[in-house]
């Protein structure tokens, strides 16, 4: 399995991180949320893109979805 690929909020475009995610690597970002830095893990599994956040684990079954939700949560650096 490769290395995940670390970066802060905002650091990638949408399709950069979705490149990765298609490319088998993990992503993961470091956030800001509950008052604190997190690290929020988004992966796919060559179906299912998943975000796995430190309050829950969800899903977006197609790219237009985890693109929405990667640029709603300020993961991705607007394009």
């Amino acid at each position: 399995m490769p290395e995940p690929l670390r970066v802060e909020s905002g650091e990638l475009t949408a399709d950069e991180i979705l490149d990765a995610l298609r490319e088998g690597r993990r992503v993961v970002v470091q956030a800001e949320m509950l008052g604190g830095i997190h690290e929020v893990t988004l992966r796919h599994d060559g179906t299912v893109f998943y975000c796995d956040t430190p309050t829950t684990l969800h899903k977006h079954e197609d790219e237009d979805g985890m693109r929405d939700c990667v640029l709603k949560m300020g993961y991705a650096k607007s394009e």
